[in-house]
């Protein structure tokens, strides 16, 4: 059936939702688990900032989510082994996170994408939109939301 699923998190306690089930889902099943974490690239510079100054703020920028990145990513790869699941952690900076999301699955040979849904209704999604909704609009793999 599912060999393996790639689940976006982002280290809230929606994502840790998601990691426990794809867990509970993939051993029985005997597939992988893929945690992905992808990070909003850095903010377009104010316009006539020093370009020594943006720099350095691009770099703190990579570093506090790459350090963000991997503690989310050591802690979900700990559930997986006290649960005695496979498990792959990736990361990477996106400018479109829900893009990012469904070419993560396809390139690490995903065939199911396992996430959660904050459930704001239409009125929060106008205001904050919806990255589950973005990815099963452009992935044509199976989808499993978890509310």
């Amino acid at each position: 059936m599912f060999k393996r699923i790639l689940v976006p998190v982002d280290g809230s306690e929606l994502s840790d939702r998601a990691a426990q089930a794809s867990l509970a889902l993939a051993k029985p099943l005997g597939a992988t688990v893929v945690g992905y974490v992808a990070e909003p690239m850095p903010q377009l510079p104010a316009v006539g900032r020093p370009p020594s100054i943006v720099a350095r703020e691009n770099e703190l920028h990579d570093q506090r989510i790459a350090a963000h990145a991997r503690k989310v990513l050591d802690q979900f790869e700990q559930f997986a082994k006290a649960a005695g699941v496979p498990f792959e952690g990736h990361f990477e900076q996106a400018p479109l996170v829900d893009q990012a999301i469904v070419d993560a699955a396809e390139a690490k040979g995903c065939d199911l994408i396992l996430m959660v849904t904050h459930g704001r209704g239409a009125f929060g999604e106008f205001l904050f939109g919806s990255h589950t909704k973005a990815v099963l609009a452009r992935s044509k793999l199976p989808l499993l939301v978890l509310h």
